[in-house]
This record gives structure tokens, C-alpha cells and sequence, in this order.
């Protein structure tokens, strides 16, 4: 097996301008310096800087506006940083954005295609993550467990198979996002709670579209609550 790729120069800046929006050396809605005395004091060319930016505006961090120069638009929360690499956020994000289209249409197919063994495996699951918020655990597992049960609801295999196959990469942001969710105030587990069983009512309904748009909203949700502010 080969050796990670080394980062490179434009990874680190990367890496360098997330730390300190992340300890508010530029807080929240704040303008970045101009983009020749970032370059400066990374000790890089306009050119590697850029690209730092670039992939910093792909992950929301920060936005531009024209002729007025980057302003941080949101950051993580700082307890990502105590569960996650700084390199790792890209990743995590763009699993996310994977899992709201595949999960999104999986939800629909399966609001069309449920039966009453399908219905009594989603109740059980929620359930189990009932559970698992009462006794303040992690429940990866359970959340993992509903969102397969699903998947397999749409009678689909090709669904399971890709959750299944990505079922470490899935499984991590759900720790992440999980994990955030214990330490924050309790209201925010009902939220979450809330949400699947938005996505569970619209599946039992058989109403397809809801289903899509609830399990959409969930994920993006979950993907955003890992930061403060918004893009």
C-alpha cells in the first residue's frame, strides 16, 4: 500500500487559514487581508494562496464579494477540532453532500415501495436511538441502523450496497455530527429526533416527495450544525 499523499503547499495554507478562523484570528463575518499579504505571511505565491481560497469558498468557509475582497462566512464549531483533523473537514463535507442526493432519492423509493416489515424496522430503529439519546450514548449504530433500514426499503439493492461500502466514511460524520449533538443543550437531540421521524412519517405515508425533501433537510442539517454561522 502506498503512502498518503504528502500535502502540499496549498493543503497547509489551508490548514493554517482554518486554524485561525477557528481561533478567531479572523472571527466570524470578518474581512480576510487582501489575498498579497496572505500570500506574504504564509511565505507563498498569489498563485498557492488562491488556491487555499478556492477550496476554503468550496467548504463555505468564506465567501467573496466582489471587489470588496473574502470574508469569513462561517467556521467549524471549535469542538470539531477536539474529534477531528483539520484536513478531515473537506472530506466530511463532501460525504455529506453525497449522502443528501443518494439518501435523498432513497427516501422517496422508499415511501413508494415500504411494506409493514420495512415500517416495523424503521419504528424499532428510532427507537433504539430513543434509547440511545435517554442513556446519553453515541448510537452511531442506530443511526447507521435507520438509515439502512431505508435503504433496504427501496427494494433497490444498489442503495444498501452503496451505504454499506461507505459505511466507514458515513459512520465517521455521524460520530462527528453525533457527538456535537451530546455536548450541545438537550433541545437539540429532540431536534435531531425530530427529524428523522419526519422522514419516517413521510416514508409511512407513502408520500415520496416529502420523504426526499425531510431526509434532505436532516442530512444538511446535520452537515451544518458542525458550524457556526452560515455560507
Amino acid at each position: 500500500m502506498t503512502d498518503p499523499r504528502p500535502p502540499s503547499l496549498a493543503d497547509q495554507v489551508y490548514d493554517r487559514l482554518l486554524t485561525q478562523i477557528v481561533e478567531d484570528r479572523y472571527p466570524l463575518h470578518s474581512r480576510l487581508p487582501s489575498e498579497a499579504t496572505l500570500a506574504k505571511s504564509c511565505g507563498v505565491s498569489r498563485p498557492v494562496l488562491r488556491e487555499a481560497l478556492a477550496r476554503l469558498r468550496d467548504d463555505g468557509i468564506v465567501t467573496s464579494r466582489r471587489g470588496s475582497g473574502n470574508y469569513v462566512a462561517r467556521r467549524p464549531d471549535r469542538q470539531v477540532m477536539s474529534f477531528v483533523p483539520l484536513a478531515s473537514i473537506t472530506d466530511i463535507q463532501r460525504c455529506y453532500e453525497f449522502r443528501i442526493d443518494v439518501e435523498g432519492a432513497a427516501a422517496a423509493w422508499a415511501a413508494r415501495r415500504r411494506d409493514e416489515a420495512d415500517l416495523a424496522a424503521l419504528d424499532a430503529a428510532f427507537k433504539r436511538m430513543d434509547l440511545t439519546y435517554q442513556e446519553q450514548e453515541l448510537g452511531v449504530d442506530a443511526d447507521q441502523m435507520l438509515h439502512l433500514a431505508i435503504a433496504r426499503a427501496t427494494k433497490n439493492p444498489f442503495f444498501q450496497t452503496t451505504l454499506e461500502s461507505l459505511g466507514q466514511q458515513i459512520g465517521f460524520g455521524m460520530r462527528l455530527s453525533r457527538s456535537l449533538t451530546l455536548l450541545a443543550a438537550p433541545g437539540r437531540q429532540d431536534l435531531v429526533q425530530a427529524e428523522h421521524g419526519d422522514v419516517i412519517a413521510a416514508i409511512r405515508r407513502q408520500d415520496a416527495d416529502e420523504a426526499a425533501a425531510a431526509m434532505r433537510r436532516h442530512i444538511t442539517a446535520a452537515r451544518d450544525r458542525m458550524f457556526v454561522g452560515s455560507s
